[in-house]
Order: structure tokens, then sequence, then C-alpha cells
């Protein structure tokens, strides 16, 4: 017989359990009608959702570049529940992509080399800015996409990525208060 299973006895009829382990999603309401979401740094980007009923539908707020870890959703209707979820992406990134400016618009198209990716995601470097953010999403086995030039984008950098999802967070919830 082994000692440990003894222990972990001894220890629950005591009344020491174990601490459980913080939640690696959590959703904090910093005023009435603005919510932090949070959660550990995994290296990937990650999608963010949300939806008003916790079977959906989900509706995406913003898709993050990695080592981001919160996003502030601000200004929420009040006394109102919110549930969120996120989905980390990864994906490698293409070398094959090729852009056409005219006028303020900018034409990417990219050979799809990938069988099983969700979609393509097309990100953004704008001048001075340290890191990519991601701009655009297409549906899988698209080859093409179009953005318009914004103010501040002229020079940019882009680079696409065959993305793939990893598994949904637990779903987590906040009710916002009443206005002040």
């Amino acid at each position: 017989m082994s000692v440990k299973p003894l222990l972990l006895v001894a220890l629950l009829a005591a009344g020491c359990a174990a601490t459980p382990p913080p939640p690696s999603f959590t959703a904090t309401l910093t005023t009435p009608t603005d919510v932090v979401l949070s959660w550990p740094d995994d290296d990937a980007g990650h999608r963010v959702e949300y939806a008003n009923d916790p079977a959906g539908p989900w509706t995406t707020l913003r898709f993050l570049p990695p080592h981001v870890v919160s996003y502030h959703h601000p200004d929420l209707i009040p006394e109102t529940p919110f549930y969120y979820r996120v989905r980390p992406f990864t994906g490698p990134l293409s070398t094959d992509l090729h852009e056409v400016t005219s006028g303020d618009t900018v034409t990417f198209t990219w050979a799809d080399r990938s069988s099983d990716e969700a979609g393509f995601l097309l990100e953004i470097r704008r001048p001075g800015a340290p890191d990519f953010d991601p701009v655009e999403v297409t549906d899988p086995n698209v080859t093409t996409c179009a953005l318009s030039i914004l103010p501040g984008e002229e020079n940019s950098a882009y680079r696409l990525r065959a993305l793939k999802y990893g598994p949904l967070s637990p779903v987590v919830h906040q009710t916002t208060g009443k206005e002040r």
C-alpha cells in the first residue's frame, strides 16, 4: 500500500483540501458597464467572442496578436448578461504573399499550401508600430482579399498565416450593473 493515498485521505479528513488553481480565463466588471477579460500568455493569438446567452449566437469582438493577455469590452448595455470565450490561434507564416496597390486599396493574393486551415489571417504592421495586428480573416481555401488603406497605413508591412484554432476556453460570465 502506498503512503501517498493515505496522506491525502488524512489531509482531507483534517479539512485540508488542496487549493484549486486560479481560473485560466476571467471576466472582471471594472465599472458598471465595462468588462476586462484576462487569460495567461500561451504564445498564441486569440479570437475573443461574446454572446448574451451562454448557448450563443457568438460574435467575434477581436483577433488579438500573440502575447496580448487581456481585452477591454467597454460601454456595454446596463443590466445585461455577457458571456465570453477565447480561442487561441496559430499558423505558419506564408512566404508568397503578393500585394498590388491601386489608389487607396491593396489587393493581396497567395497560394493555398495548407490542406486543413480554418482560413487565412492577414496581419498589418503600421509604420512605427512594434508588432503586427490582425486585420482580416478569410474563409478556408480563399486566396485573395482586398483592404482599403486608412490614413496612417501607407507604407505598412503585411504578413499572412494559415489559421489554425486551438480549443475554446471555458465560458465566463458577467452581468453589467446600472448606469451611474
